[in-house]
């Protein structure tokens, strides 16, 4: 499945909506008409709104998050890229504190040390 660009999300919705009215789509979709209007200005959703919108769409959210990768590292037991694999959701946070920052690049280059590796990898 080719992986689609989570930032091309407002455009295609903004495609699919046409000339209908926000407000009508916002209601068909199930969130509210700002919501809508900073997914099309393109503002990455949260997820509950990110999967309604699939949703609506008709897509596969994996085509967006590149999920399909990793579920096939899952069915073959390998980590072809030899790198740690790791998947988060964050909320946008436009000034993440630098402290917060900081921890988690430590928690992941820790968990990145104790990761049991296999003979294959």
């Amino acid at each position: 499945m080719p992986q689609r660009p989570l930032e091309s999300l407002g455009a295609i919705v903004r495609e699919r909506r046409g000339r209908r009215k926000l407000r009508e789509v916002a209601e068909e979709i199930g969130i509210s008409p700002p919501t809508l209007m900073r997914v099309e200005a393109g503002r990455i959703p949260d997820l509950g709104t990110f999967g309604k919108i699939c949703l609506w769409l008709e897509i596969d959210p994996r085509e967006f998050l590149g999920t399909d990768k990793v579920e096939k590292q899952k069915e073959t037991g390998k980590n072809t890229s030899g790198a740690l694999t790791v998947a988060a959701h964050f909320k946008l946070d436009k000034t993440p504190n630098s402290k917060t920052v900081q921890a988690l690049a430590e928690m992941l280059l820790l968990a990145a040390k104790v990761q049991p590796r296999s003979r294959e990898d």
